[in-house]
């Protein structure tokens, strides 16, 4: 599983936010936990298997464009494990 961040302008509300995370999930169905902020311009989600990154941005531009914002950038890495209360060791 892979973490993709997305950079994102003109994203201004939560309707804003709304818009965009429904698109990413019809345009990429295998997308999971996907999370906008609007006041960060950032988009966050999973994916069960990492995509070639030119086909990545190409299905995310699709998704994205047609809305009215501005995909600046993608950053593909490993997700991020939140630890919890009991956590010990490495």
């Amino acid at each position: 599983m892979v973490q993709v961040t997305l950079e994102i302008d003109g994203m201004m509300c939560g309707m804003c936010e709304a818009h965009v995370g429904d698109a990413i999930r019809k345009q990429l169905p295998e997308a999971r936990k996907v999370s906008a902020s609007a006041g960060k311009g950032e988009v966050r989600f999973l994916l069960e298997n990492e995509l070639p990154k030119p086909m990545l941005e190409h299905e995310l531009h699709r998704a994205i464009d047609p809305l009215g914002y501005r995909l600046l950038s993608v950053a593909i890495g490993e997700p991020e494990v939140k630890k919890g209360f009991f956590h010990f060791g490495a």
